[in-house]
């Protein structure tokens, strides 16, 4: 059993108020973590300008190895950073280990960015004012930084967010959702042996209370967000004149064509609906199925969810555990009810028991239920059937959302007519919409965020522009 302490500038805090974080579904205990309080969160603030002085001394070369060691912690405990996510968040024990192993992937392509973050030689002697200038454009860190991440991926999402960080040199106080913080404070062991300067970073678990003043902080230039969309916003709304990437919430749609492959396209939509008891921002939500097809690929989607196990995520073999609390799945319960008593069919699943919520299928569910239009963060998926390709586009783009969309499909003109017409921020070909390569810009549009993830594209956000500008004899 882990017992973490938080980190206040690179230092374990000893004396932070040690607090039990249990288990989803068995309310076991998981371990304990060290939960910050207002004077740790006001040193952590006071330290970040003199981790940006720090960090603005480093070479590229610096940060690369900084990168490798944080890479190579993770690496050596893949199997205790697994434990702890499957323990503390409730994920099967085979997706938890997954998203150690995307994680690696994540702090190995930080190794790479970091000695590729590259400026700009443009002209400067466009005219005869300016011909006797020379210009250099670099791209400089930004400044520090604020990230708060959610429970759902309590290391890879971290990861996407202190990875980036690390490579281009910018300071950050990390705070862990309070519901899965011994990841996170895990992956702080490897932080605190990779020579990172000790006053660039702070993990700091901590009542919601605490996260204003970290986000209004003067010293503080960008806050980075995962989360829903009520709580994004509410931040935005705090962060004035800072740079704000919000990562939130979806309803994700995957569309079935008549020339798809049915049972490729069925083995790929189950488990990404229902895997980790559909707790993903990218789960699938939505599936529309052609109606010339509808009767073969709903038989199809009822077998393959059939077989899907529910129970215990440490068994190696169970796809489906609990949510992460009891009030998660007594409001995805209330929402499947609403649906039902307003038309919706059950076509399987449909039941709770504790943190436990069978994955179902519904259709016939009627416009402005919860259910369809909110974000479900639960083992349900609505099937709608569609004829015209211009009323199904018009049907994925009602939502307030818009991250990812999937569509299985062989007809090269119907993907390219869906990619150019539907407002997401990626479109998956012949996948589900869950599908994220760590490699690539992943964001949306809508209320599913500002900014995008994924390394390149985050040191984008968090660096910026400087420029050198030389006139006369010192030019080149």
């Amino acid at each position: 059993m882990l017992d973490l302490p938080c980190f206040v500038a690179g230092k374990p805090l000893a004396a932070a108020k040690r607090t039990p974080i249990y288990k989803p579904g068995s309310g076991r205990l998981a371990g304990y973590a060290g939960f910050a309080q207002p004077p740790d969160v006001k040193a952590a603030l006071a330290r970040l300008p003199y981790g940006m002085a720090a960090l603005r001394k480093l070479c590229a070369w610096q940060r690369r190895d900084i990168c490798e060691r944080v890479y190579r912690f993770v690496l050596a405990n893949r199997k205790l950073f697994a434990q702890c996510i499957c323990a503390e968040a409730g994920k099967p024990i085979t997706t938890a280990n997954g998203e150690v192993d995307r994680a690696i992937t994540t702090f190995r392509l930080a190794m790479e960015e970091s000695t590729r973050i590259n400026g700009l030689q443009p002209p400067a002697d466009i005219d005869e004012r300016s011909s006797n200038y020379y210009a250099v454009v670099e791209r400089v860190a930004a400044g520090p930084c604020i990230f708060i991440t959610p429970f759902n991926f309590p290391l890879n999402l971290v990861a996407h967010k202190v990875a980036p960080a690390l490579a281009c040199g910018c300071p950050f106080i990390l705070k862990p959702s309070e519901r899965t913080p011994l990841t996170a404070l895990l992956l702080g062991r490897g932080l605190a042996e990779s020579g990172l300067p000790a006053d660039a970073w702070s993990i700091l678990p901590c009542d919601k209370s605490l996260t204003l003043p970290m986000v209004t902080d003067a010293a503080v230039r960008i806050v980075s967000f995962t989360g829903s969309v009520a709580v994004g916003y509410e931040i935005q709304g705090h962060a004035v004149g800072k740079r704000t990437i919000l990562e939130l919430g979806s309803n994700s749609a995957v569309v079935v064509t008549p020339d798809a492959d049915l049972h490729d396209a069925a083995q790929r939509i189950v488990p990404a609906a229902f895997g980790y008891a559909g707790q993903s921002c990218i789960s699938v939500q939505r599936i529309y199925v052609h109606k010339t097809i509808d009767p073969q690929f709903t038989a199809l989607l009822l077998q393959k969810t059939r077989s899907l196990r529910m129970g215990n995520p440490q068994l190696p073999g169970t796809d489906v555990g609990p949510l992460i609390d009891e009030a998660s799945a007594a409001r995805l319960d209330d929402w499947v009810r609403a649906a039902v008593e307003k038309g919706a069919r059950v076509l399987i699943g449909g039941k709770r028991r504790g943190a436990y919520f069978t994955p179902t299928l519904l259709t016939d569910v009627p416009d402005g239920c919860d259910i369809l239009e909110q974000e479900a963060f639960g083992p349900v998926a609505v099937i709608e059937t569609y004829q015209r390709m211009d009323k199904l586009i018009a049907r994925i783009n009602r939502s307030r959302f818009g991250l990812q969309v999937g569509v299985f499909s062989d007809s090269v003109a119907q993907t390219r007519r869906l990619f150019k017409a539907v407002d997401a921020g990626a479109v998956v070909v012949n996948d589900v919409p869950t599908t994220r390569i760590d490699s690539l810009p992943y964001g949306g549009v809508k209320q599913s965020g500002i900014g995008r993830e994924g390394v390149r594209w985050a040191i984008e956000d968090m660096t910026e522009l400087k420029t050198l500008l030389v006139r006369g004899s010192n030019a080149p």
